[in-house]
């Protein structure tokens, strides 16, 4: 199933994807009106979405007439991973890696399927990341690799775009990956049900202005999900509504002869096989808004 955030009369709101349509799930099954206070409630959000859908409800609307939100619109954690694709890796001069880097993005800086990327008006340097999002469904702490699917909700396209100056900035990588307006998240998350186990053997791409600037597999991540959820749980809880980005591979902008940095006017879409296509176009920051 595909499980969307939308936006109506200025509050966000959950929906389930029925075809053509949504349908809100706060209005027809009582359903909290985001993910994760539905998750955190222990809300089978599943069973609610297939009884909306076979009971044919009313409380729906066209999916191309609505505004959609960050899927997530307020996770408690954002976990991102680098260099867990070895050719991305050795291009950013991480040879052989024998832990991923690990670092957070926090919630101001997620914008939804449609949403600007904002290139910020204190760099040029603005690059684009395809990625694997995660959203955990269950939390928990030690969870073994061989239990840790049965913690994912579902799965969702995401793009880790970077402010490179920033990030080389420091030996940690978080001020250039926290620009409000370069977090895309989205269009929707899709249930486990739908996909391989772990999301594995997904084809993924990135196109800038139609090009393709990254391509590659799912099966090709260093660390898979459910070796990053072991993982990631070894020093912290995971909770309901978390989100784990599972890194990018090859052919990033800076990395590039020349480097490319997308500008005002682009148009960057991530596509990741069975889960959908994230589109966003760049615009430039305002200075002093």
């Amino acid at each position: 199933m595909k499980f969307i955030t939308f936006k109506q009369d200025s509050q966000n709101r959950l929906g389930v994807v029925d075809g053509d349509d949504v349908i809100d799930l706060a209005a027809s099954q009582g359903v909290p009106a985001d993910l994760r206070e539905a998750l955190e409630q222990g809300i089978d959000v599943l069973a609610a979405a297939r009884r909306a859908v076979e009971s044919h409800s009313s409380h729906r609307v066209r999916m191309s007439d609505v505004t959609l939100a960050p899927v997530v619109p307020r996770p408690g954690k954002i976990v991102c991973l680098g260099h867990n694709f070895y050719d991305h890796a050795k291009e950013g001069g991480n040879l052989k890696p024998v832990y991923p880097l690990i670092f957070f993005r926090g919630a101001t800086s997620l914008i939804a399927q449609g949403d600007p990327v904002v290139r910020p008006y204190v760099s040029e340097k603005l690059d684009y990341e395809a990625e694997l999002a995660v959203v955990i469904g269950k939390g928990g702490r030690h969870i073994k690799r061989e239990n840790a699917l049965e913690h994912v909700f579902g799965y969702a396209c995401f793009n880790d775009v970077s402010v490179r100056d920033f990030q080389k900035r420091t030996s940690q990588w978080t001020i250039g990956k926290n620009f409000d307006g370069t977090g895309p998240f989205g269009p929707w998350i899709v249930t486990p049900e739908d996909l391989p186990a772990g999301a594995t053997d997904l084809k993924m791409e990135l196109r800038l202005n139609g090009q393709v600037m990254q391509k590659t597999n799912t099966s090709d991540m260093i660390w898979g999900v459910a070796e990053t959820i072991e993982l990631l749980s070894e020093c912290m809880t995971l909770e309901p509504g978390d989100v784990i980005a599972m890194g990018t591979p090859a052919g990033v902008g800076f990395a590039r002869t020349p480097p490319v940095w997308m500008k005002a006017g682009d148009r960057v879409e991530v596509d990741i096989e069975r889960i959908g296509v994230l589109s966003n176009v760049v615009q430039d920051e305002v200075e002093g808004k």
